[in-house]
Formats: C-alpha cells, sequence, structure tokens
C-alpha cells in the first residue's frame, strides 16, 4: 500500500458532469420508475386474480416482473436521491450491498428468462403431456434454482472486488456501484482478479443465452415440421414477447459487462447503462402486455374491477351548516 490512503468512503460522481441536465433526467426517470413499477404490478396483479392465467408460463412471467420490480429499486431510489442532493457519497458497505443486490437479481432475471424458453419448449414438444411435467413444484424449483445461481455468481463478484483495495481517488464515474468503474480504483487489481470477474459474468450472460438459444432451436425445429400454417404462427405467436424481450435484455447486457472498458469510456458506459437500468425494465411489461391477447384480457378485467370499485368508496361529505 505505501503512502496511500484506504478509502471507506465513496463519491457516486454519476450525472454531475451533466448539471444543466440532471433536473430533467430527474423528471424523466422518476417518471420511468412509478411507470415501472405501475406495470409491473398490473402484469403480477391481473396474473395473481384471473384464474385462466394460472399456468406454468404466467408463473414464471409474475416471477420475472417481481425480480425485475426489485431490480429497478436497489437502483433508481438512490439514483433519484443522488440527482437533487449535493452529498453523494456512499459507504463501502453500503456500495457492496448495492452491488450484490442488483447483479444477483440481474443475474436471476437471466435465469428465469432461460426457464421461460425450456416452458415454452415443453409446451409446444409435449403439449398433451404439458401440465405434468411443468408442475407448480418444477416451477417453483426452477424459479428457486435461478435465484440461488444468480445470487452465488453475484458473491463471487461482489467478494471478488471488495477483497481489493481501493486508495487515492474514490470518485465513482458512475451513478450506482458498477464493476468497471469500481476497479479501476483499485490499487491492487490484476490479471487474476479480471479473470474471476469476467468468467463469472460470461457464466452468467453467456450460459443462460445459450440455455435459451438451445430451447429456440429445438422449438423452430419443431415447429418447421408442423403442417398446419396456422399451428405454426400459434406456435411461433407464443414466443415472440419472450424473444423480443431476451434481444433487449442480452443486447444492452453484453454490451455493458463482457466488452472490454477503459477509463475513457465511462460516460458512454453510464449512458448505456441507464438504458439497461431503465429502459429494459419499461419495456418488457409493455412488451408482454401488447403481444399477449391473454394478458390485454386480464389486465382489462383488473382495470374494469378497479373502476368499479373506486365509485363505492365512502367519501367525507361536508358537514351540516
Amino acid at each position: 500500500m505505501g503512502n496511500h490512503t484506504t478509502v471507506t468512503m465513496f463519491l457516486l460522481w454519476g450525472f454531475s458532469s451533466f448539471p444543466e441536465l440532471q433536473n430533467l433526467l430527474f423528471v424523466v426517470i422518476l417518471l420511468s420508475h412509478v411507470t415501472i413499477l405501475l406495470a409491473n404490478a398490473s402484469i403480477m396483479v391481473a396474473i395473481k386474480l384471473n384464474h385462466n392465467l394460472h399456468t406454468p408460463m404466467y408463473f414464471l412471467l409474475f416471477a420475472l416482473s417481481f425480480s425485475e420490480t426489485c431490480t429497478t429499486m436497489v437502483i433508481l431510489p438512490r439514483m433519484l436521491v443522488d440527482l437533487l442532493s449535493k452529498n453523494k457519497t456512499i459507504s463501502l458497505p453500503e456500495c457492496a450491498t448495492q452491488m450484490f443486490f442488483f447483479f444477483g437479481l440481474a443475474a436471476n432475471n437471466c435465469f428465469i428468462m432461460a426457464a421461460m424458453s425450456y416452458d415454452r419448449y415443453t409446451a409446444i414438444h409435449s403439449p398433451l403431456h404439458y401440465h405434468i411435467l411443468m408442475t407448480s413444484k418444477v416451477c417453483v424449483q426452477l424459479v428457486m434454482a435461478a435465484c440461488v445461481v444468480g445470487f452465488l455468481c453475484s458473491f463471487g463478484i461482489t467478494f471478488t472486488i471488495f477483497n481489493l483495495s481501493f486508495c487515492d481517488s474514490n470518485n465513482i464515474q458512475h451513478f450506482f456501484c458498477d464493476i468497471s468503474p469500481l476497479v479501476h480504483l483499485a490499487c491492487d487489481y490484476t490479471v487474476h482478479h479480471a479473470m474471476i470477474i469476467f468468467m463469472l459474468s460470461t457464466f452468467v450472460l453467456v450460459g443462460s443465452f445459450v440455455l435459451i438459444m438451445i430451447s429456440y432451436v429445438f422449438i423452430v425445429s419443431l415447429v418447421v415440421r408442423m403442417p398446419s400454417a396456422q399451428g405454426r404462427y400459434k406456435a411461433f405467436s407464443t414466443c415472440s414477447s419472450h424473444l423480443t424481450v431476451v434481444s433487449m435484455h442480452y443486447g444492452f447486457a453484453c454490451f455493458v459487462y463482457l466488452i472490454p472498458k477503459n477509463s475513457d469510456s465511462f460516460r458512454e458506459d453510464m449512458l448505456m447503462a441507464v438504458t439497461y437500468t431503465v429502459l429494459t425494465p419499461l419495456l418488457n411489461p409493455i412488451v408482454y402486455s401488447l403481444r399477449n391477447k391473454e394478458m390485454q384480457t386480464a389486465l382489462r378485467k383488473v382495470l374494469y374491477s378497479v373502476n368499479k370499485i373506486l365509485p363505492c368508496l365512502p367519501s367525507k361529505k361536508a358537514p351540516n351548516t
């Protein structure tokens, strides 16, 4: 360590380099955050209340919506506070906790999407035995496995990074405790550490993506052999929402976490991370609701029930004079 001063507090510099945009960013991100919460909550309520949606596919969609809601709660509230506050400091334990939960939940999302692709394969390959193969117990086990594997990978990344020595500079060029800005502050970061982080990130992103692609290779091979054009269209339509979400999620995530970075690219990485942490969770429920007729019907029933209940709520009467 020599004459270095060990860092115990970090400064989330984030959008401080865009002072003229902070108020606008606050409004945009606040509206996005509220929309994400309302959209995902609507999907979860619709699935919970509509018995027609008590199927493995919608159980996994419920789990994905819940996980994505938690993911945004780890990042966006702190980002909103920092946009209005002059004190943007975060302690080392708080930074480690934020990183652990963000990457744990993000990895959980990846493996849930892999489970969803397996569910679609099972539904197309064995429609008569679908409910026997994809029981409630199997669905719960898939979600629990995704959670356990995701948080184990996150623990490995967080443990590796926060076992490093942070010295001298404590300015994190980001709006949350992300990997690249932190490792560039470490004074003992080596190729060994880089390999561990890269391997764990690759296992999550590439591993789950390979599982998804294997499922879709089998799905396509089954669908092209279907004699009916209507049957092929129906089979592909059940997968279209999932494929759209997978394309957005993995496209942004691979750019942020698998492409090598240097300190000069932090600003571009930060703007891309905004897309990954705000835009993707915002678009996911929209894609599923717009491209899925069953979900549209369930959401309309929820809205109808809400509109029916609201007029029945007691209102305060003005006192007699």
